[in-house]
């Protein structure tokens, strides 16, 4: 058989093989081989990893697509230095998962509005995404009144089914939930649905003790904080806001207006220096 008819068979082999990157960068891999002299088990090595590499960076993009995570938010551009009770090392550990995920473990951020909690919870779901989990950032009070959609529609227990394909749900800005019925019982039903099965990271301005705002009545408050805080890591981010520093920052840099949610091409972009905290 002729070269080209090898070629056309091979990229035949590859589509039922579902190995799209060595089916676009064989031959560079090859070339690179016959002029280098690899031997035959360098070159496989070299084309598995091509494609392992390129597997990770679909998945990440695709989770990232889905999970609509804070723009510019990383670890990197936390500054650890302005919230002296945050350990880098031990926000590290938790964006690995692992244990915690996998027993549905969960995380609190406490603290007043600009103390970064936004920031952190947007970072930790970047970590997990790169580690291989499944995260789903939302306002608390937004998917809040999707699920008071959904139970209208007869429809709520799926609603939540649906959420537990997420390893790590993110409810940021739990005070913002407005102090009505219907709103606070379909959170507390979603809290209680993901209890020890999977995990949830919150954020919220107020201590727990003043959780009762949220809640309609002492028995649930009691009974969501309980949940929450059973196999909880609870980070009390009591320091002074940033948001005066960021939009300086912003005004000096110039910058425009940020995207919607974080990408694989904005969250390249940005450096250690860009620290703009959140609530």
């Amino acid at each position: 058989m002729t070269g080209t008819i090898d070629d056309a068979r091979l990229t035949l082999m590859l589509n039922d093989l579902r190995l799209p990157a060595i089916k676009q960068g064989w031959p560079a891999f090859a070339l690179r081989s016959d002029k280098e002299g690899w031997p035959a088990a360098r070159f496989l090595a070299a084309l598995a990893e091509h494609e392992v590499a390129e597997r990770d960076r679909r998945r990440i993009e695709r989770h990232l697509a889905e999970a609509r995570l804070l723009p510019g938010k990383t670890l990197d551009s936390f500054d650890v230095d302005v919230v002296p009770m945050i350990s880098k090392a031990h926000v590290m550990a938790i964006c690995a998962g692992d244990a915690w995920i996998a027993s549905g473990a969960n995380i609190i951020l406490v603290g007043g509005p600009g103390g970064g909690k936004s920031h952190l919870a947007s970072a930790i779901g970047l970590g997990l995404i790169e580690n291989g989990w499944r995260v789903l950032f939302a306002r608390t009070s937004d998917l809040v009144q999707k699920l008071q959609v959904a139970r209208r529609e007869l429809a709520l227990e799926t609603a939540i089914t649906r959420l537990d394909r997420f390893d790590l749900l993110i409810l940021d800005d739990l005070a913002y939930v407005s102090k009505d019925q219907a709103e606070t019982s379909v959170l507390f039903e979603l809290i209680s649905a993901r209890y020890e099965r999977r995990s949830t990271l919150i954020t919220a301005n107020q201590p727990f003790g003043e959780w009762g705002k949220i809640f309609p009545d002492s028995a649930m408050t009691l009974a969501a904080v309980d949940r929450l805080v059973h196999h909880a890591t609870i980070f009390e981010m009591n320091v002074d806001s940033f948001r005066r520093r960021a939009a300086a920052d912003r005004k000096h840099h110039g910058a425009g207006r940020p995207p919607s949610y974080a990408t694989i091409k904005n969250i390249a972009a940005v450096s250690p220096s860009d620290n703009q905290l959140e609530t």
